[in-house]
């Protein structure tokens, strides 16, 4: 048995909805155990049998459009979870600002040479590193109106990507404990 977090991309913005109540239940028909919801943006911790992270992906993302919503979901256990936060390039901001740093959880590692790629295109006040599967963005002034996503769009970053800032990262990682 493994606890899992999933973190479904895009939910309860842009028309993406689905009610917390029935991601629950929708993950407890999958079988699954001790399932727990965080905000409404699309977290949920669940204990599975299942040990491929993948194939949960998988799964999850069929249940989710048999429902009606077609969306990403990327997958972490605990371990992964305590490796990401014990990997943060920025801790300062995870203390000075931690709702401006944020995690870009991906699918697959963000291919070598892409961030020094940003400068030709936006030259703002953001820090990036990537390490393994995930990108950590800090944004020292302004999340909603920096124009650094723009440019990761034009730049063709991997597009199974979901982002939790570095709170809620804190709060996924103590519910899979």
């Amino acid at each position: 048995m493994t606890r899992w977090a999933a973190l479904l991309k895009g939910i309860n913005i842009g028309g993406k909805r689905i009610p917390m109540t029935e991601l629950k239940a929708l993950v407890e028909k999958l079988g699954h155990d001790d399932v727990k919801t965080l905000l409404a943006s699309g977290n949920v911790v669940f204990t599975a049998r299942e040990a491929d992270g993948a194939a949960l992906e998988k799964a999850l993302e069929e249940a989710l459009a048999a429902w009606g919503l077609r969306t990403d979901v990327v997958v972490r256990n605990l371990a992964e979870l305590e490796a990401v936060i014990a990997a943060n390039p920025f801790p300062d901001a995870a203390k000075d600002h931690p709702g401006h740093l944020m995690v870009a959880f991906h699918r697959d590692p963000v291919p070598d040479g892409l961030i020094g790629k940003i400068p030709g295109l936006y030259d703002g006040p953001e820090r990036l590193e990537a390490i393994d599967r995930e990108l950590y963005i800090d944004f020292p002034v302004d999340v909603g109106n920096s124009k650094l996503l723009p440019a990761m769009v034009k730049l063709k970053f991997p597009k199974i990507a979901t982002m939790r800032n570095w709170n809620t990262v804190g709060k996924l990682r103590d519910l899979l404990a």
